[in-house]
């Protein structure tokens, strides 16, 4: 159940999309007795006040005695911003239903329990699916200690990424590759291969109509190919440039790459070789880097899906056929079998000039969205 009030919570807070990493999203409203929003704020940026603090100024003293719908547990930890309970308290509001609680586990909880010893009342899971799912980037951080994974595809109606004689660069067309800036513009980090440095000697940086930061730039390269005057070097960009290397990466190269601005970081390998993706993915968790849009080849988009570790297939479809037994396709590796084919729901099919883009989820067990209490004391305020 969502109530009414919990509904626009949720709206306000994906006005922050894009914009409040590494912090998730967050919408509150302040509702009277009557039944009325009296006032209604959300989180616009990283070290901006929180929801709940810019609702509860604009409200100022009518809040005292009314309730509080917020989409997650407010923070009970000071950083660049004020305890959220602090501020509820002092404004004298009475009730407060939330969403979600907070699964962040490098902060200290218990917002919700402070709020309580307070002697205010609060009220858990209105609204706390779609509250998960606004938020499922940040719980999947918090939660399993990796960042949200987004693979990109560029391909013709067939399947093919390139051409059987290696033809790839702008396969689709300007407003399609627009569409893929944005998509830049909306994730902490954007990561390729070597073989793409190699291949298209690509900037990596974000070059959309919005206002936005270029992504941190990663690079996974097991046998130390990257050149160190390549162009992600020559960017003049403030947005670190990490390789992801073997162990025994050679030490001139590593010095080279590090002279050139980059930061070479040795992992452990696979049996095949590879740089292990599941320990990539805890560094970049613990640099709270959230989300991740892989740009790879058909190799790279394999090893994620094959690990269970993409979350979401951004898949951009030129209207034409390359054909050729030769030509790559978007996905390599070894392939399943019917039964235990790679599960997607498409939630947003798009058109962007002759190009058509397909957004979809992958089906597994979704991030835990923190268990509501056993009888969450739910209802619209009279």
């Amino acid at each position: 159940m969502t109530s009414q009030y919990m509904t626009r919570a949720l709206a306000l807070a994906r006005r922050g999309e894009g914009v409040t990493l590494p912090n998730p999203m967050v919408g509150a409203v302040v509702v009277n007795t009557n039944g009325t929003i009296i006032a209604e704020g959300y989180h616009k940026r990283a070290g901006t006040p929180h929801a709940e603090t810019a609702a509860l100024r604009k409200a100022g003293n009518l809040a005292r005695g009314q309730t509080l719908y917020v989409t997650l547990e407010p923070c009970n930890h000071s950083g660049r911003t004020p305890r959220c309970t602090d501020a509820i308290i002092a404004s004298g509001i009475k009730h407060v239903v939330v969403a979600v609680r907070d699964p962040n586990p490098y902060v200290t909880g218990g917002g919700i329990e402070h709020l309580r010893d307070a002697g205010i009342t609060v009220s858990l899971g209105d609204g706390a699916s779609e509250a998960g799912r606004l938020n499922r980037v940040f719980f999947t951080w918090a939660q399993h200690r990796r960042p949200w994974i987004t693979l990109k595809a560029a391909m013709s109606l067939d399947g093919k990424v390139a051409s059987a004689t290696g033809e790839s660069k702008y396969l689709t067309s300007p407003a399609a590759l627009a569409h893929g800036h944005e998509l830049r513009r909306q994730h902490d980090a954007i990561l390729v291969g070597s073989g793409t440095i190699l291949a298209d000697n690509p900037r990596l940086t974000y070059r959309g109509a919005h206002r936005g930061s270029d992504p941190v730039r990663i690079i996974l390269d097991s046998r130390g190919r990257v050149p160190f005057d390549a162009e992600v070097f020559q960017t003049g960009s403030d947005a670190p440039t990490l390789i992801f290397t073997r162990a025994d990466a050679p030490v001139d190269w590593e010095r080279q790459i590090w002279g050139a601005g980059g930061e070479v970081i040795r992992v452990e390998t696979t049996h095949e070789g590879r740089v292990d993706l599941s320990e990539v993915m805890r560094h970049l968790a613990d640099r709270r880097i959230l989300s991740v849009l892989v740009e790879g080849g058909p190799t790279i988009h394999s090893a994620f899906i094959e690990s269970q570790m993409a979350d979401r297939w951004v898949g951009y479809l030129a209207p034409l056929i390359l054909a050729g037994a030769e030509a790559p396709s978007a996905v390599g590796g070894q392939g399943f079998s019917l039964l235990n084919a790679a599960r997607l729901e498409i939630e947003h099919v798009l058109r962007r000039g002759p190009d058509v883009i397909i957004d979809a989820a992958f089906v597994r067990p979704t991030p835990n969205i923190p268990e509501f209490d056993a009888a969450p004391v739910i209802k619209e305020v009279n």
